[in-house]
């Protein structure tokens, strides 16, 4: 008998949503914009996401991972991790890569219900990621399909501000158990959503340090660094 035959499908039952949801996600503030305050008076929230694959246009979201940065310090008492209820045709590498039993995913929370209590955790924040297109176009997806919801907030992306502010590092391209390794970090456990953000937190931390002492202070001066930083990385990609 396949363990897996009770995930019949992908899970994309979508009551909808009750009145007291629909209050709540009108109350959800307005997305912030890049701006001039500096990097500790910013309140960030670090995502990491996993997922059913990679394809963003197919795959979904299973889990939630996600800690705060306030005033240069990760709140570890604040911390966000939830299941979201699926039901999968199949289980697939990903899932067994992360971990996530079945059986977890059969009593998770149910889709909306996890993805509102999430954006209710991250308000006004801007959202840091390794890889952060990805989780951004997953979240983004998952917002519409579920609450119908458009995702607005800012994102930057650890995996271009490492190499960005430490280029003698020479770990471009690397993956975030690279950056782990070259910053000395101790994470013992790995691919899965809220220790993947504990990580990708500590790293933030270390590359605000870095960018204050080389003068970028600044939300709007950074996001705009690191996004000529990423042009003039494509365009040497598409020289070579």
């Amino acid at each position: 008998m396949n363990p897996f035959a009770f995930l019949s499908s992908l899970g994309i039952d979508r009551p909808p949503l009750d009145d007291d949801q629909r209050r709540r996600l009108r109350r959800l503030p307005t997305a912030p914009h890049l701006d001039s305050r500096p990097l500790h008076a910013q309140r960030f929230v670090v995502l990491d996401l996993e997922t059913t694959g990679l394809n963003v246009e197919r795959d979904v979201v299973l889990s939630i991972g996600a800690v705060l940065i306030e005033n240069d310090a990760i709140d570890l008492s604040r911390q966000f991790e939830c299941t979201l209820r699926r039901r999968l045709k199949s289980v697939t590498e990903s899932v067994l890569i992360h971990g996530i039993a079945p059986s977890a995913l059969a009593v998770g929370t149910a889709p909306a219900e996890a993805l509102l209590r999430f954006m209710e955790y991250a308000g006004d924040c801007v959202f840091l990621a390794f890889h952060a297109p990805f989780d951004q176009r997953m979240l983004g997806r998952a917002l519409k399909d579920e609450l119908g919801y458009r995702l607005r907030h800012p994102f930057l992306d650890v995996a271009d501000l490492a190499p960005m502010l430490f280029p003698e590092a020479l770990v471009h391209p690397g993956g975030l158990d690279q950056w782990i390794q070259y910053f000395g970090l101790d994470m013992s456990r790995r691919h899965h959503a809220a220790a993947d953000a504990l990580a990708t937190a500590e790293i933030a931390l270390i590359l605000f340090n870095r960018a204050r002492r080389t003068g970028l202070d600044n939300m709007a001066e950074l996001g705009e660094r690191a996004a000529r930083w990423q042009r003039a990385r494509r365009a040497v990609q598409h020289s070579l």
